[in-house]
């Protein structure tokens, strides 16, 4: 399963990476050892956080992203039927909640974990995979 490094973590959750060891070195986040020696965050156990709470989760800063389009983030839930996809994706301290196709959820491969970029346009959501 994928996981994430600690400055990664802090990206997808709005805060400073020492917030994140706070929350490491506290037991509300687990991290486990690469064996490297380097600290990570399990995808799922991360989507699971940041879905139970998302009130703690408080942006320290927005440099270098507009908040007004793009909410980067990491995917939540994905409830599908035959048809559609809804996906919830948590950026921060915003939960936001798109309609997609299912193929559209297939093809990305979203599911719980996967990092994800909400794109707003006008009443429009639209779900976006970032470069790497």
């Amino acid at each position: 399963m994928a996981s994430y490094k600690i400055g990664e973590v802090a990206e997808l959750l709005g805060v400073s990476v020492d917030s994140v060891r706070r929350l490491t070195d506290s037991g509300r986040l687990a991290t486990v050892r690469t064996a490297g020696g380097q600290r990570v965050v399990d995808a799922r156990q991360l989507a699971r956080y940041m879905a139970a709470v998302p009130a703690e989760l408080k942006p320290e800063t927005t440099v270098g992203r507009s908040a007004r389009n793009h909410f980067p983030g990491i995917v939540t839930r994905v409830v599908k039927d035959r048809v559609m996809a809804q996906v919830e994706i948590q950026a921060g301290s915003h939960r936001l909640v798109s309609l997609i196709s299912r193929e559209a959820a297939d093809e990305l491969g979203l599911a719980p974990g996967v990092r994800a970029v909400a794109v707003v346009k006008a009443t429009n959501v639209i779900v976006e995979l970032p470069r790497r």
